[in-house]
């Protein structure tokens, strides 16, 4: 049984009443999903999901299939049909407790459809773990051969045959392998790994394939973050060698367990996921292919403009006049820096569900809203679905978070003005020296070239060079034997700071842990005062920082995180994950005049893949009675 929605532009054949996409008829091509995969592998939500208390981010794969067909809207302007399972206690332990609705939605005139679902899990019913959940979409391979994920992420990939064991060679962990005997020579000696292709949701709006022959793109665009878990930094997949396109909803992915929705029994949950939207498009010249990516960009604006959606017919998805909106100004107030306010320019500033300072990182249950502040520091967060928000804020250039500890209670129609926010960031006194910039990632320091047995094309003289393969074993050859020394006023982080902190390869394929120093004089020293030492992360992955200060061997350290992170970063390709700041007050005593040395211990050395990335550091002098000095 399948039903099929025509709007003269495409065809798209859906399985009922399981709701999995079984073709896609567009251009002449009768189906530009892999027909040699089973009907149920072509196109389709999946989730992943384990029984309550589980640990860890995997679990049981689900395909979400249907047991009940409906026909929800059908008029000239557009048909909205629904695919729904309901879950009762004669499931339990068998399958997630929840209720799903799939919906797919084709407008007249339009090059593509929709598709969003609402989960529900009744307070009544037992609790369970949702590590992830999206839509998938597999391409036929002899078409699709052209990835795009950004104007400089884009190239022609391998063959999912290339993969196959006869043709590659596994890596450190089953999604990276070498490809050593490709169908086509020109990807020899060439890495592929999904992570490679990963992006942080606020730049993760329209990502696809392009077939040169006819020039048709297949283009998956997601029009708000709302529904996605874990904010604008939160990285997701986006698409890889299959082909596949991936619509990441939630995921574990550079955050670890944090993120994994949990739910007891008795808690009542629904969120709707989406609508996004797959555009395909096409040249009427057979001109240059790579105009596809132009289109879909400006398709992808067209959809960001149209958003809240005014089609979907669920009740749950709310419209514009049923949303509010809040505006105000934020400002920060450093009194080492400058005696004035100062304004935040691109300041990010959202809306999430009410929480601790920084929860938002890892928050999946709600909806989040966020929006960047201008050159004054003004902000307007628009079409925030009703509900309680704390609002949250973390400023480029300036340590920590900042979160208004008002509740807000959005209202249909409401506009609510914050007025003017100040944040003051953690200080107590002024800077005596810093190493990195406060922006929560480690892109500015020093990313090696990769080993040239483990190139990927793409990130080669690319600002993105951190998605190279293997870059934690440069670290071993670039320190062999002695660990990184960075001297305050003669090193530059940008070449002498190494972006991440990771074991040392020993010769017996044992790993080690690494102690860094940073050397640095002072001229007088406070000796009754407390100076601060503040050291921000960009990520930590089953990894400790000690930190000691004069004498290595100090036992305990003077600070120690203890174990923590499970990102997964590094071995991801990423250049941050979770955010973590340390303030580590350092008594006058322990510091001399002259030449002072800070080590900083990652012990944890159990694999080629634990470690640390800094985001910044920074030591304080005690507080100033002349708030008047500004360094």
């Amino acid at each position: 049984m399948q039903v099929v929605l025509d709007n003269g532009i495409l065809q798209v054949t859906i399985s009922k009443p399981e709701g999995m996409v079984t073709g896609v008829s567009y251009q002449g091509i009768d189906n530009l999903l892999e027909v040699r995969n089973g009907e149920s592998d072509r196109g389709y939500w999946d989730l992943v999901w384990s029984e309550e208390g589980t640990a860890g981010t995997t679990g049981t794969s689900y395909v979400i299939k249907g047991a009940k067909f409906r026909v929800i809207v059908e008029n000239d302007e557009q048909v909205e049909i629904s695919f729904t399972r309901a879950w009762s206690s004669s499931l339990e332990g068998k399958h997630v407790p929840l209720n799903i609705d799939k919906r797919f939605v084709m407008l007249r005139g339009s090059s593509g459809f929709y598709s969003y679902a609402i989960y529900e899990h009744l307070k009544e019913w037992p609790g369970f773990n949702l590590p992830q959940t999206r839509i998938v979409f597999k391409l036929r391979k002899d078409k699709f051969r052209y990835l795009a994920v950004a104007d400089n992420r884009q190239r022609r990939m391998p063959l999912p045959d290339d993969r196959l064991p006869r043709r590659s060679r596994p890596l450190a962990y089953p999604e990276a392998v070498l490809i050593v005997h490709p169908v086509e020579p020109e990807f020899k000696g060439e890495v592929d790994d999904k992570y490679q292709y990963s992006c942080d949701n606020k730049d993760l709006y329209v990502h696809g394939w392009i077939c040169s022959d006819p020039p048709v793109g297949w283009w998956q665009i997601t029009p708000s973050n709302e529904f996605r878990s874990g904010g604008a930094m939160k990285q997701n997949l986006t698409s890889h060698v299959g082909p596949t396109n991936l619509a990441m909803f939630l995921s574990a992915h550079y955050v670890g367990e944090d993120m994994v929705l949990k739910f007891q029994r008795g808690d009542p949950w629904k969120k709707v996921f989406g609508p996004v939207f797959f555009y395909l498009n096409t040249l009427m010249d057979n001109d240059d292919p790579l105009q596809l990516w132009e289109d879909a960009k400006e398709q992808m604006l067209t959809e960001v403009q149209s958003w809240p959606y005014n089609f979907p017919a669920s009740e749950d998805f709310p419209k514009s006049e049923q949303r509010g909106c809040v505006r105000g100004r934020l400002q920060v107030s450093d009194r080492y820096v400058s005696h004035d306010y100062i304004s935040t320019n691109g300041a990010y500033v959202g809306l999430a569900p009410p929480g601790d300072v920084g929860s938002w990182e890892a928050e999946s249950k709600g909806y989040q809203f966020w929006a960047r502040t201008d050159t004054d520091g003004y902000f307007l967060i628009s079409d925030v679905r009703t509900g309680d928000y704390n609002l949250y804020a973390w400023v480029p250039g300036f340590i920590g978070d900042y979160k208004n500890n008002a509740t807000i209670t959005i209202t249909p129609g409401c506009d609510i003005d914050m007025g003017n926010l100040v944040y003051e960031p953690p200080r107590d006194g002024p800077t005596l020296w810093e190493i990195g910039i406060p922006d929560r990632t480690a892109a500015e320091f020093y990313v090696p070239d990769p080993d040239p047995k483990y190139i990927n094309k793409l990130y080669v003289n690319h600002p993105d060079r951190f998605r190279q393969y293997g870059l934690w074993e440069r670290y071993s050859d670039l320190y062999p034997n002695e660990d990184l020394v960075y001297t305050v006023g003669i090193s530059d982080y940008r070449t002498d700071w190494f972006f991440a902190q990771v074991t040392r390869k020993k010769d017996d394929d044992q790993y080690e842990g690494t102690t860094w120093q940073i050397r640095f004089n002072l001229d007088n020293v406070n000796q009754t005062g407390t100076y601060k030492l503040r050291v921000a992360l960009a990520t930590a992955y089953v990894a400790e920082l000690q930190v000691r200060i004069n004498n290595p061997k100090a036992n305990p350290p003077l600070f120690t995180t203890g174990v923590i992170g499970h990102d997964n970063t590094i071995a991801r390709h990423g250049i941050h994950g979770l955010y973590r700041l340390y303030s580590i007050d350092v008594k006058g005593a322990v510091l001399m005049e002259g030449e002072n040395t800070i080590f900083l211990t990652q012990p944890m050395c159990s694999s080629a893949l634990q470690g640390l990335m800094y985001d910044y550091i920074r030591l304080e002098a005690p507080p100033s009675n002349d708030s008047a000095k500004k360094l």
